[in-house]
């Protein structure tokens, strides 16, 4: 395995907490993941001005995740320092005076040990069954020094109902500085988001930043809208460590924030059940898979067995699966070769509508393998449309779009930032694509009939396709993508 920069790995503790919290750079007395300083060339790993992100006695990274019927199961996660031992939860259904506390039922959940070099910390996790389809409920959460606020959301419908849900491509780098910008216009310009997937490579983790500082811009860059809007991630490789085995080999592990920050459904396949879940929206069946698992440690057979069986099992109007590494890259040399011979393949045969995809910082849009030009052909005569293959960035790291973009995918973008936005329909998706300011990129429809679905251009007026031009970028700067 290709070794990577850095060096950050942490982890989780035992479940004995130390007492007292040690100094930033202090190593923790039991891990498996050691605190690292430096990176591998003896340089400081970055840290965000002014250390903000320590725990605290009230609770922070409030994330609110879908079980796997949201019509009737939600969960959220949070942190606190080592004061709070108990996860401790309030919810009732929402009035409209503030008088919610008086109806509202105490639910506990479990508590993990995380250390990082802001010391020990508490993660809690707490789920919330039996709820009432399409309800308004409230929750507040507990830290020693007392309440949250009240976080309001609606669960899912019981039936095939229309919604709208948020993509983002990876955020990982650039975190708080550009990609929260682009996260805040996406919720600030499409009302009523009720879903969010993230296709992988939350944060940069052994890149950019210390680690445990990534997840802190993490959350803050969504803000209070992780804590009301349920969000469904994939992994990316970032979200793994480094792992030395006994024989010195490299191999990965998945990092303690993972686990301790998303508290996801328990439907996945063993042995990556910590990172492959569906959960079933309001005629969407969202199903996510684990690329670098599948590449790197030995779960591709497993996993592309359990996609086939979940969407055998489908009863949903769309299909949409999620994960990382993309089928057909727009950056690289060449396309992902282990997924794309397990996965392609079932994807086209249980029919799935979208496959929303990351990893490759730039944007494609892609209805067919056979190129632009041909697929626009094949409408035309009348054939059906296969699964459409997205690949989105939102963070700052670009890369430079590859020797098939000019006629392979539908549209490409480079060294731009993006959210998509997508309308359900019982019998339509509306897919757009927005840039950082708000502007439309890029859009489609997809139409079920009876014989498949068809995929027709909007009409509204789009940006011409950005693109460097030598070393000027698409808004007269510097080109900022770089090769693979």
């Amino acid at each position: 395995m290709k070794k990577t920069r850095s060096g950050l790995a942490w982890s989780l503790l035992a479940a004995t907490m130390l007492a007292a919290a040690p100094t930033a750079a202090a190593e923790p007395a039991t891990t498996g993941f050691p605190i690292v300083t430096t990176t591998e060339d003896g340089q400081p790993i970055p840290r965000s001005a002014g250390l903000p992100y320590a725990p605290g006695n009230l609770a922070d990274r409030i994330v609110l995740t879908p079980g796997a019927d949201p019509a009737r199961a939600m969960a959220v996660a949070y942190r606190t320092d080592t004061a709070q031992t108990v996860a401790e939860v309030q919810i009732a259904v929402s009035v409209d005076g503030p008088t919610l506390e008086e109806k509202a039922k105490l639910v506990t959940g479990k508590s993990m040990p995380v250390d990082s070099s802001y010391g020990p910390a508490l993660y809690h996790q707490v789920r919330f069954e039996g709820l009432t389809p399409d309800t308004v409920y409230s929750y507040r959460v507990k830290g020693a020094a007392g309440w949250s606020e009240w976080f309001q959301f609606r669960t899912a419908a019981d039936e095939a109902k229309p919604f709208r849900f948020l993509y983002l491509g990876d955020i990982q780098n650039g975190i708080l500085t550009y990609a929260s910008r682009v996260i805040r216009q996406a919720f600030h310009a499409n009302g009523d988001i009720r879903l969010v997937v993230h296709a992988g490579d939350l944060v940069g983790q052994r890149d950019d930043l210390d680690h445990d500082d990534e997840w802190g811009e993490w959350n803050q860059a969504g803000g209070y809208n992780y804590s009301i809007v349920p969000q469904v991630p994939a992994t990316g490789n970032h979200e793994y460590v480094d792992d030395i085995l006994p024989d010195g080999t490299e191999s990965r592990k998945l990092g303690p924030y993972w686990p301790a920050q998303f508290a996801l459904p328990k439907n996945g396949v063993k042995p990556v059940e910590a990172t492959t879940y569906y959960t079933d929206y309001q005629g969407v069946r969202f199903i996510v898979l684990d690329g670098t698992a599948a590449i790197d440690l030995g779960s591709m057979q497993a996993q592309t067995d359990w996609l086939d069986k979940t969407l055998a099992a489908s009863k949903a109007n769309w299909n949409v699966v999620l994960f990382h590494q993309p089928v057909f890259t727009c950056a690289r040399p060449n396309d992902t070769a282990e997924i794309k011979a397990a996965w392609k393949p079932v994807f086209e045969k249980r029919k799935v509508d979208l496959v929303l995809q990351g990893h490759d910082h730039c944007y494609s849009r892609l209805t067919g393998e056979a190129g632009r030009d041909a697929n626009a052909k094949a409408r035309a005569d009348g054939m059906i449309q296969g699964p459409v293959y997205l690949v989105s960035v939102t963070g700052s790291k670009m890369y430079k779009l590859n020797d098939r973009t000019p006629w392979q995918p539908d549209k490409v973008a480079e060294a731009t930032e993006l959210y998509q936005i997508i309308d359900v329909e019982p019998k339509k998706l509306k897919f757009r694509t927005f840039t950082a300011s708000g502007k439309l990129y890029d859009g489609f429809d997809l139409t079920r009939t009876d014989k498949g679905n068809r995929l027709s251009e909007i009409t509204e007026p789009t940006l011409a396709t950005r693109r460097c031009s030598g070393e000027v970028g698409p808004d007269g700067g510097a080109c900022v993508a770089s090769g693979k």
